[in-house]
């Protein structure tokens, strides 16, 4: 039997690492056992190679990260600290010997079954690897480093299919970025060291106006603290009807989870309203003991209020309008990032020309800082930014 048979017969007993076989990458390499035909198999070799194209190139990296990322019942034993059946145990060990010789696969393994010349066939790289030690090594940080997709990666969003995945493009902004601010940031790390810790931490609101780095200060703390066990799930405001759906998937994981809404803002009668104001409330059913909630909003009442609201002909109205204006209130810790004054602004401005290696005469510096944020509107550290960024581009 040649080694490509040999291994598909192999993998077709994996039931640990099930999920797998299940991939595009597995599809077409069963595919290319299964068909009789040989331009079938050839095709189908076609279809394997892309594949590992597309996730990079070298076939023993696509297969430890599946691996690594798998949900199994396995890792989620040994990551809330369950005791371990031997046959799972064994099972677990059998299946990672047979991904790592599947993983050292080459092009020329796969000559006798296309019939074809190993100079014809597509090229892919790979190298022997142990997988058995290799996830053994990480199961004794799994408590930390967690599983599945959350092992190897910081931030996450909902897909289309309201589905949590991988930020690919995620900011990796650090907190040495920032100048300014340094009260309003130690409250939210603070906050986050004791949620990483166990201890009792409060869901944020940093409110306030725009361009102060309020979004920017979210991200930046989780990534302080990602080598601690925080993750970072990013939510729009008409996908908190799914808050259920992530607390359910993150509940019982060892690690912790922020749960981030960017620009909160409600109007009257939205029906998002209710689902928030239920998890900042700890309802039984909307609530996990591993997330908090963090959201900016430029408004320090989130919900928008018009006159004719104040006016309208609700007979209660006076507790409908303090049930929308307390929102914010339901917030453990609310953080506001005001407008810097002139004195703070040009500071900014200073410490970002001095990081960036400006050589300005400091008055003329601040004159032509004070000149472009004039000419927008208003002051901001975002402002300061794009001022320093255009002198970078001079």
């Amino acid at each position: 039997m040649d080694r490509v048979t040999e291994i598909y017969q192999k993998l077709c007993l994996t039931t640990v690492f099930y999920e797998l076989t299940e991939s595009p990458l597995l599809q077409a390499f069963f595919e290319i056992n299964e068909r009789a035909d040989v331009t079938q198999k050839r095709k189908a070799y076609a279809k394997f190679v892309s594949q590992i194209y597309a996730l990079g190139g070298d076939l023993t990296e696509c297969v430890k990260t599946a691996v690594l990322e798998s949900e199994n019942a396995y890792v989620k034993r040994i990551a809330q600290g369950k005791s371990v059946d031997e046959n799972l145990t064994a099972s677990v060990e059998r299946e990672l010997a047979v991904f790592s010789l599947f993983a050292s696969l080459t092009a020329s393994d796969f000559t006798g079954v296309l019939s074809v010349k190993e100079s014809e066939l597509p090229a892919f790289t790979s190298r022997k690897e142990d997988f058995q030690k290799l996830y053994a090594q990480r199961m004794q940080s799994v408590r930390k480093c967690g599983y599945g997709i959350f092992a190897t990666s910081g931030m996450f969003r909902l897909s289309e299919e309201n589905k949590i995945e991988k930020i690919l493009s995620a900011d990796t902004i650090g907190l040495d970025r920032f100048i300014g601010y340094e009260w309003e940031r130690q409250q939210i790390l603070d906050n986050t060291r004791a949620f990483v810790d166990g201890k009792p931490a409060a869901n944020v609101l940093l409110c306030g106006d725009a361009g102060a780095g309020k979004s920017s200060t979210v991200k930046a703390v989780a990534n302080a603290f990602f080598g601690e066990g925080l993750r970072l799930i990013e939510l729009r405001k008409d996908q908190l009807r799914f808050l259920p759906y992530v607390m359910g998937a993150v509940s019982g994981n060892p690690l912790k989870f922020l749960v981030f809404i960017d620009d909160l803002s409600f109007a009257q009668n939205d029906d998002n309203f209710s689902m928030l104001k239920a998890v900042l409330e700890g309802s039984a059913s909307a609530k996990a003991d591993n997330v908090v909630i963090y959201a900016t909003s430029n408004r320090r009442h989130i919900v928008k209020e018009s006159f004719q609201d104040r006016d309208g002909d609700d007979v209660h109205r006076n507790d409908t309008l303090q049930e929308t204006l307390s929102l914010s209130e339901r917030f453990g810790l609310v953080v506001r990032f005001s407008k810097p004054d002139k004195t703070a602004y040009l500071a900014i401005v200073r410490g970002l020309a001095e990081r960036h290696g400006l050589q300005i005469p400091q008055t003329d510096l601040e004159i032509r800082a004070e000149a472009f944020a004039l000419r927008k509107g208003n002051r901001s550290a975002r402002c300061a930014e794009q001022f320093v960024d255009s002198l970078l581009r001079e």
